[in-house]
């Protein structure tokens, strides 16, 4: 089924998190200053985009990886759905980087740009511990952690076929109790391993197997739960706990609670959450803006505001703001709807799975 409440909880992650990084490029004003601070304990956030993965991952997969073959269909499928992306935008800040090199451009940042760890971003190992900060496509930590969890998906599926959903459920709990001792010992260096992203490889561990154990509580779930609200209120209170800085744990069990009551809620009454259509041309695509925000970030904010319209007096940066994000959405469902999924239809093709032809022998057979 079509979960639109994660769809819509995604999305707006997504738009948080690229309002938290435009802002950077704000005047410096206590506004700025204040908004920033608010987006930024936004930021578990993220945990939450680990957590809906592994839902909706182990919820479609879990049942259909059963040897080598249906392993190395999944991992063409994902790695089909979205590494032409990230390669892309990728090379945009090769590009930039070189620039650098040569004198061509300057910035603020210049160590992002380091060409000693591009190997790690091309393999996508650059949120497991081999970095020391974020480089090139600074977001895509997220992304190869996702990629760490898809690799690790036979581990999630084993442990469910042995041991249910209380097993799952140890596999979380045993990952978060090593999360905590790594980070005291300062193997982790950071804070709170909630926090990592060059190590958030093993974060998005732990949030991946807590959205399955939601899924698999949810799926069994008798109770028979069809109002909407109960699961916005839910994310209104987990939000609201962000920021009055509530404990993370406590955000976190928030954070499973209100995906709980939303899966429960859109299985009972799929109706009660039809509204949220108008906002699934750009749902869809919540990944795409995530990757494509930094490479609009640097060319409307770093060269066309900083160098162009700032200069001028013309606009403030909060009305200037308004086209980046714009601009990142079309770009995103462009993206999605002219490259990434003729790209993912031919890789599938010449690997032998063709989406197509697919979906007409299933409804062929139905027939």
């Amino acid at each position: 089924m079509h979960f639109r409440i994660f769809e819509s909880w995604r999305l707006l992650a997504a738009i948080l998190v690229m309002a938290y990084h435009f802002l950077r490029f704000g005047s410096g004003d206590p506004l700025q200053y204040d908004v920033s601070h608010v987006l930024e304990r936004l930021l578990p956030l993220m945990d939450m985009f680990f957590m809906i993965s592994g839902f909706l991952i182990l919820l479609r997969y879990g049942d259909k990886l059963k040897d080598w073959a249906s392993y190395k269909s999944f991992i063409v499928r994902r790695l089909a759905r979205f590494y032409p992306l990230y390669l892309v935008t990728l090379a945009f800040f090769i590009a930039v980087g070189v620039a650098l090199h040569f004198g061509l451009v300057a910035s603020t940042v210049p160590e992002r740009y380091d060409f000693g760890i591009l190997p790690q971003n091309i393999l996508l190992l650059q949120a497991w511990g081999t970095t020391a900060e974020l480089s090139f496509n600074y977001v895509s930590w997220s992304l190869s952690a996702e990629w760490f969890c898809y690799l690790l998906l036979p581990v999630y599926i084993f442990v469910i076929r042995r041991a249910g959903v209380k097993g799952l459920a140890l596999l979380a709990l045993a990952s978060v109790v090593l999360l905590e001792v790594a980070t005291k010992a300062g193997a982790i260096p950071f804070d709170s391993w909630l926090k990592a992203d060059t190590w958030g490889a093993y974060r998005a561990f732990a949030d991946f197997a807590i959205g399955g154990v939601v899924m698999m509580l949810a799926r069994e779930s008798k109770l028979q739960l069809r109002s909407h609200a109960l699961a916005w209120g839910l994310f209104a209170l987990a939000l609201a706990g962000m920021l009055m800085l509530w404990p993370s744990y406590l955000l976190v069990g928030l954070l499973a609670l209100a995906m709980f009551a939303a899966a429960v809620v859109e299985r009972n009454n799929p109706d009660g959450a039809r509204f949220l259509a108008v906002l699934s041309p750009a749902g869809r695509v919540s990944f795409g803006i995530y990757l494509w925000h930094p490479v609009v970030e640097t060319v409307l904010l770093a060269v066309v505001w900083r160098h162009g319209i700032a200069p001028l007096g013309i606009v403030s940066f909060y009305q200037f703001m308004i086209v980046p994000m714009i601009a990142t959405v079309l770009v995103a469902i462009a993206s999605d709807r002219y490259f990434e999924k003729p790209v993912s239809d031919w890789i599938n093709r010449l690997f032998g799975w063709d989406r197509r032809s697919h979906k007409a022998q299933t409804e062929g057979s139905a027939a």
